[in-house]
């Protein structure tokens, strides 16, 4: 059995306030770029907690984290295009996964599985369970 990143009993909350926080981002800045932020969210103190399940963090919700992470990293949103849809809730998610999967640090995760890439085997994963997308994409 392989070493899960952090506790089960966690996931669910952190798959979905990803995906939430991911789309909050897109939604209520349409004119910054969400890429970038999730570039910087991923490699982020911020999400290294999270892969270090420190409760605190993890049990955070979507605006609380927002919050957080603007605090704790200094950041500002750079000018740019927002993600349009259903794929950056879908992305936030999917990395979430991946990263409990296969239990490798967050900051990993953008460089193995590039954005890009996530946006265009969109269409072809979305529709999927997360866990059999995170599995598909695992393999190549």
């Amino acid at each position: 059995m392989m070493m899960r990143a952090y506790a089960e009993d966690y996931l669910s909350d952190v798959v979905e306030t990803q995906g939430k926080l991911f789309d909050f981002v897109a939604q209520e800045f349409p004119d910054k770029d969400t890429e970038e932020f999730i570039k910087t969210y991923m490699k982020s103190n911020t999400r290294k907690s999270i892969d270090e399940a420190q409760a605190y963090v993890n049990t955070m919700d979507c605006k609380e984290l927002w919050e957080y992470f603007l605090k704790t990293e200094q950041y500002t949103l750079k000018n740019g295009e927002g993600l349009k849809g259903f794929m950056p809730d879908w992305i936030g998610e999917f990395y979430a996964y991946y990263q409990w999967y296969y239990n490798i640090p967050s900051a990993e995760v953008v460089q193995k599985v590039p954005i890009d890439f996530l946006k265009k085997a969109y269409y072809g994963l979305h529709d999927l369970e997360l866990d059999l997308a995170v599995k598909k994409v695992g393999e190549e």
